[in-house]
């Protein structure tokens, strides 16, 4: 089953979504919203996000809500309308 869901795009990311800080996605889990995502023309956002085997990058987080997916069930986690799902990349400095 599908459901809408927003993605927020901090603002480390936006270069490769043309500066759109939500996007809408139709999607059942994590691994729809990545695909969804992809197939609505932002593959390079999909690029900084996952690496090339499709994991989630090691300095990326994704939330649904207030927690981290790899908490729940990943990319396998399953979504229901109107859920908002984040996309956070790590950011270090000194």
């Amino acid at each position: 089953m599908s459901a809408t869901v927003t993605v927020r795009i901090p603002e480390a990311l936006r270069e490769f979504t043309e500066g759109k800080h939500e996007l809408t996605v139709e999607a059942g889990s994590i691994a729809d919203v990545m695909a969804g995502l992809k197939a609505d023309g932002y593959p390079s956002l999909i690029r900084h996000v996952c690496n090339h085997e499709g994991q989630l990058r090691p300095f990326v987080n994704v939330y649904l809500g207030e927690r981290d997916i790899r908490t729940l069930e990943g990319f396998r986690t399953r979504l229901a309308q109107g859920d908002v799902v984040t996309i956070l990349p790590s950011v270090a400095g000194g």
